[in-house]
């Protein structure tokens, strides 16, 4: 069976990172072309630099950031991002269909909740026990 090749809304990998930027916030969807137009904070600032020099082989650690309403452009794809979770940084490998997704989406920040057995003390019946 042969793979089909990714696109994003018809453009396929390598035209996205040729692509200009302006270009490529048209292709957008309207949350993340109002994000990126209003320009980028200091905190996403900072990471497309340790991008770039990732990219260059310049920056030899594991990328990690707080930054979680980053939007995932094409020049990060192949990368691993650490990304906050709230406790640990958890890492993330950038694929292809994650374009134009928030890095927090990414990662859960909420876990299942399992409960033990209730205690002595924490119901009513559990008084009627007598505890030695």
């Amino acid at each position: 069976m042969v793979q089909k090749e990714f696109t994003y809304r018809g453009k396929s990998t390598a035209e996205l990172q040729k692509m200009d930027f302006k270009d490529f916030m048209i292709l957008l969807p309207a949350r993340q072309r109002r994000s990126l137009t209003r320009g980028f904070t200091e905190a996403q600032k900072k990471l497309l630099k340790k991008i770039k020099a990732a990219k260059e082989g310049k920056y030899g650690k594991l990328i990690k950031t707080h930054c979680r309403n980053m939007i995932i452009l094409p020049e990060m794809i192949g990368l691993k991002i650490m990304v906050y979770k709230g406790k640990e940084f958890v890492p993330v490998v950038i694929a292809e269909d994650m374009i134009g997704h928030y890095l927090g989406e990414m990662v859960m920040t909420r876990q299942k909740v399992e409960h033990s057995a209730p205690g002595v003390g924490a119901t009513k019946s559990s008084a009627a026990f007598s505890v030695k």
